[in-house]
This record gives structure tokens, C-alpha cells and sequence, in this order.
């Protein structure tokens, strides 16, 4: 399955990674692992999140407070958004940067 990572979560989980390693050293290359983690999960496992009223699906990270927004067309799996889940939960929806591909 091909990944496509629009470029607005691309620079998400880049500024969530310069926030975690400058609170402390390697903490930002866990949260990177993480989400490298998690996607791998999805590729194996893209159908079992249930879709959301928006028209995606989201994985939860289990240590950091961030989940993965995407969505599958195809043979495609499109990530939308790296969003931290506790400020302003799914701000990201509608957002001309966040276009959801159709």
C-alpha cells in the first residue's frame, strides 16, 4: 500500500518532535518511533478503526497524546492528520490545508 502524508501533518508531528526532544533528549525520536509504529499497524490493520463522522479513521498513539487521522482510497492510505488530541480535537476537519482527497 502506497502512504501519502499530507504536508500540514507532515509539519504536525515535525513540531511535535522539536517540542518533545527540546522538554528532554530523545523524547522527540520516541514519538517518532511511535507514529512509525502505528502506521506499520494501520497498513496491517486499516479497517478496523471505525469511520468517523468526518469520513476517516483515527489510531490513538498509546504514550504520546496525539492520533493518527487517515484515510484509505484505493490502494492508498492518505494520513490527514497528527494531531494532538487533547487541544481543539479534530481543528484540523475542513481546513483548506487539511483537504481530505476525494
Amino acid at each position: 500500500m502506497k502512504i501519502i502524508i499530507l504536508q500540514q501533518a507532515f509539519k504536525e508531528l515535525n513540531a511535535a518532535i522539536a517540542y518533545y526532544e527540546g522538554q528532554q533528549a530523545e523524547l522527540g525520536r520516541r514519538l517518532k518511533d511511535e507514529v512509525d509504529q502505528h502506521i506499520n499497524w494501520i497498513l496491517e490493520n486499516s479497517t478496523v478503526p471505525q469511520i468517523r463522522k468526518g469520513g476517516y479513521r483515527r489510531v490513538n498513539l498509546k504514550v504520546f497524546p496525539y492520533y493518527i487521522a487517515y484515510i484509505i482510497r484505493e490502494n492508498t492510505l492518505w494520513i490527514v492528520a497528527i494531531a494532538h488530541g487533547h487541544r481543539k480535537p479534530e481543528y484540523w476537519i475542513g481546513t483548506e490545508k487539511h483537504k481530505r482527497p476525494t
